[in-house]
């Protein structure tokens, strides 16, 4: 299927059917604690992505392979504050979120538009209660400077970095880089690079979590991979690197290298805290009561589990093995269960990151169990 013909379904989000089924399934989601519950943990989610963008990628204007950091080159362009910035954010977002469900169909759904919407706004927020600027600027006395930039001229210090008026009037003069660096022109942007991609990473394995995204580049990721069979991981690199490159408009190679740079950590780390939020543990247990040990997995910890016959290699004898999925605290209370009843077991357990098919998240409320499809 072409893009011409991608194109022409357009048709289907003009349909008054199409649009009475969605706001349908809208109504009947807000009646479920599900959709209030994840609607708070992707604001603070997003929050955490919109503190590392405004406290430590917008002073050092370092430019990561994000959306963020294109709106950061426009901005720089511009001479613009944070709210140009939000406003360039909001924009770049809305037209990335039309060519998604143009290009690639409405599998994003109402979670990418509300996390790619906010981040602006929330970098306002963040602007409102601490200015960056309490971390990289002084108040200076100078009625003369005050006098120009009152009436809207642009005034340069001696490292040619604009003077900046308050929100209470005063002259403000950058004396530091960024919030991590320790002096103009001194400081390292490799501290403001961690962090902010630290703080990225937590943020958007957060909302993988709740199989939501961040927006942005992970639309350009799915463009590239739907049209230039990339696979995503390439795709959404791809497209950093490519926005990376828009930095040579404000900053010098070393910071466009240390930019690029950072969207491959970035990929790391978010592989790093995805693979931790959806780690389980994969438990094979041999053992001379297994009987004992699989009742306890599937009526106390309500699990499933595999059995299989085998055969001692060295003596020849038969067992059975009992193979299962359970996460980290469902493992420790197996392994207090056989340690307490002085079940003697042979056991091996590996880390599994990725599990496909059919997996449940229990908990027990009021003595019941109740199962829930993860």
């Amino acid at each position: 299927m072409n893009i011409s013909q991608e194109f022409s379904h357009l048709k289907t989000y003009i349909t008054p059917s199409y649009w009475c089924d969605l706001i349908l399934d809208f109504w009947h989601a807000l009646g479920t604690l599900k959709f209030w519950k994840e609607l708070v943990m992707m604001t603070i989610g997003m929050s955490v992505g919109a503190i590392a963008v405004y406290y430590f990628l917008m002073p050092s204007h370092l430019i990561v392979g994000s959306i963020s950091g294109l709106a950061i080159v426009f901005n720089t362009l511009l001479g613009g504050d944070a709210d140009t910035f939000s406003v360039l954010v909001m924009c770049i977002n809305a037209f990335l979120l039309l060519m998604a469900f143009i290009l690639i169909g409405n599998e994003f759904g109402a979670k990418t538009v509300y996390t790619a919407l906010i981040l602006g706004p929330l970098t306002q927020m963040w602007d409102r209660i601490y200015p960056n600027t309490n971390f990289t600027h002084q108040v200076i006395d100078a009625p003369d400077i005050l006098a120009q930039l009152q009436a809207g001229e642009t005034v340069l210090d001696a490292h040619g970095n604009p003077y900046l008026l308050s929100r209470s009037g005063e002259v403000l003069e950058r004396v530091r880089d960024s919030v991590m660096s320790g002096g103009l022109g001194t400081g390292d942007v490799w501290f403001d690079l961690i962090c902010f991609v630290l703080l990225l990473s937590i943020c958007q394995a957060f909302l993988f979590r709740i199989n939501a995204s961040t927006g942005g580049l992970d639309i350009i990721g799915k463009i590239f991979n739907k049209y230039l069979h990339f696979d995503i991981g390439t795709s959404v690199a791809i497209g950093g690197v490519m926005i990376c490159c828009t930095s040579f408009l404000i900053n010098d190679f070393r910071m466009v290298v240390i930019g690029i740079i950072g969207t491959w950590i970035n990929g790391l780390a978010i592989d790093y805290f995805t693979a931790s939020l959806n780690k389980r543990k994969r438990v094979c247990i041999v053992s001379a009561e297994p009987e004992r040990i699989r009742k306890y997995i599937v009526e106390d910890l309500v699990r499933g589990c595999s059995i299989y016959k085998i055969q001692g290699g060295y003596s020849g004898e038969e067992h059975l093995e009992i193979q299962t999925l359970l996460t980290q605290d469902e493992f420790s209370s197996v392994m207090a269960f056989i340690r307490d009843n002085k079940i003697q077991a042979f056991i091996t357990a590996g880390n599994c990151s990725e599990v496909y098919g059919l997996w449940f998240r229990h908990k027990k409320i009021h003595g019941k169990t109740v199962i829930v499809n993860e």
